[in-house]
């Protein structure tokens, strides 16, 4: 993980430090939980780009995103 180019060397440490402090059990909840708001903001974007499609076009994007036109196809046959 690359330190963001607006936050110093010295807070980017205190913060990995402080993220290695934390139990194993809470770092993997709290990265299950942002990978939610990930993919919440991700099903967000495309329902705005895309208003008129219905929930299966959705998820095929979606899917498509995630797995690549190639594989997508594959497992979802083609849309």
């Amino acid at each position: 993980m690359g330190r963001p180019a607006d936050t110093s060397p010295e807070a980017w440490r205190l913060l990995i430090d402080l993220i290695r402090q934390l139990p194993a059990e809470e770092r993997l909840r709290r990265a299950l939980e942002l990978s939610e708001t990930v993919r919440l903001a991700a099903e967000d974007a495309l329902r705005r780009a895309h208003p008129e499609a219905s929930e299966r076009e959705l998820f095929l994007m979606s899917a498509r995103q995630k797995l690549g036109n190639e594989l997508c196809r594959k497992v979802y046959g083609p849309a």
